[in-house]
């Protein structure tokens, strides 16, 4: 049976993308943010993982006002990278995995999610950017990889919530595929940043550690939280940030953080990386119940000893 084994989140800042393109890596400016993702090439280069699934947002490249898909699973053997204005990024094309997309979008449907199943799509930096950042820049990517763009550009975007719960409608899905498969889920956007407006440039990094923090301890919390609020607290585009909830609901309800790391700013933006991993029955138990155990272990023998 297949099975999600981990989550990871990422900013998917197009300027990161420019500057692999244009081998921009090594540069002062940019060698801080790269440096921040060698331990996630090296984690996921350990893990290898069969499939990976990419909640990324599209931005006017496969669809535009016209066509304003909330959730747009794609479906397709593949999946060329899209031209943005100033030609395709030179990258690999992402092949899918249409057995497995086919099979969560029958179950996520018939569980009440009405996805649009999309078999024929260009993929942005949206996608490619999180897939440079965790896997380097190969002449293939090492895995077919399910791409699921959310609509967080057009009024209205999905909830955190609705978010959060096509996670575990994708988790369900994922269950029930009978061919043995190890899943990891990519959740991009983000951090906190504004593009436009009076308020352009602006980054709350304490908005976006809280978030860190909560995406491990309090994800139901957490997915609760209103539009408003992101506006308020990370910028007009910081509500790309609902789409950490989609990875974070295809896990389980106790993960392991694996790997965290947050710099500022990369072109205006504030970028955040996490990794968590699931638990499992058979895994590590949390720190925290460990430690509770441990010492209830402790109190019994103490008293054994008085009596």
């Amino acid at each position: 049976m297949a099975k999600i084994i981990a989550g990871l989140a990422s900013s998917h800042v197009p300027a990161i993308g420019a500057a692999i393109d244009n081998k921009q890596t090594e540069d002062p400016y940019w060698k801080r943010v790269f440096s921040g993702f060698e331990k996630t090439k090296e984690w996921m280069a350990k893990v290898n993982p069969d499939v990976v699934i990419g909640i990324y947002n599209d931005h006017a490249s496969a669809f535009s006002v016209e066509i304003i898909p909330t959730f747009a699973l794609g479906c397709a053997a593949e999946f060329p990278p899209a031209d943005e204005g100033w030609g395709p990024r030179p990258v690999p094309i992402v092949k899918g995995h249409p057995k497995l997309a086919s099979h969560i979008a029958t179950s996520a449907i018939l569980d009440g999610f009405d996805l649009t199943i999309v078999n024929k799509m260009e993929v942005d930096h949206g996608l490619t950017v999180p897939l440079n950042l965790a896997f380097g820049s190969p002449t293939e990517w090492p895995c077919p990889v399910i791409p699921l763009a959310v609509n967080v550009v057009q009024y209205p975007p999905p909830t955190g919530k609705r978010c959060f719960d096509l996670g575990r409608a994708i988790r369900k899905a994922v269950a029930s595929y009978p061919e043995d498969l190890r899943v990891v889920v990519f959740g991009t956007g983000g951090m906190s940043h504004q593009i436009s407006g009076p308020r352009a440039g602006l980054i709350n990094s304490k908005f976006d550690k809280s978030f860190l923090d909560r995406l491990t301890k309090d994800p139901k919390g957490l997915a609760a939280m209103p539009h408003l609020e992101y506006m308020r607290e990370a910028g007009a585009e910081g509500i790309e940030l609902v789409m950490w909830h989609v990875m974070r609901g295809a896990l389980d309800d106790h993960v392991r953080e694996v790997y965290r790391f947050y710099t500022v700013p990369a072109s205006n933006t504030a970028v955040g990386n996490i990794i968590l991993e699931n638990v499992g029955k058979t895994g590590k138990k949390p720190a925290a119940k460990k430690k509770a155990k441990t010492a209830n272990k402790t109190a019994k023998k103490g008293l054994r000893k008085a009596a």
